[in-house]
């Protein structure tokens, strides 16, 4: 809802498995990806999503209640862009998704417009 209040699309799904569908249908411009999820955990979605070239620039900033630095070397090593740990300050979640569409829009070059992601942020 506060990304939503801020005119930023959201999906969202139930389970790893339905995550992996989503991003195929869908292309976000950005993934939230919590790491606790049924089925199949975040850092498993990350590495699958990051295996295919079509994905691969897509950030991808994962949610999880785990603080250690262990956690978050695994997450980075799964091909996280970023790393938010809960509880989060809703202003922190805005601004980290807002500065990773603006950095996406510049990463993507305008050759590749027709297999770009579509940006899903309206403000």
């Amino acid at each position: 809802m506060t990304l939503q209040r801020e005119h930023i699309k959201v999906v969202t799904v139930g389970d790893g498995l339905s995550a992996l569908t989503s991003v195929a249908d869908e292309m976000p411009a950005l993934i939230l990806l919590d790491i606790q999820l049924p089925r199949m955990d975040g850092y498993q979605i990350c590495q699958i999503i990051r295996k295919h070239l079509q994905f691969r620039q897509i950030p991808i900033i994962m949610l999880s209640g785990k603080d250690g630095l262990f956690d978050k070397m695994r997450g980075r090593l799964a091909g996280s862009t970023e790393y938010l740990t809960k509880p989060f300050d809703s202003a922190e979640l805005v601004q980290t998704v807002k500065k990773h569409l603006a950095n996406w829009q510049e990463r993507v070059p305008a050759q590749q417009e027709g297999t770009r992601p579509r940006l899903r942020y309206r403000g």
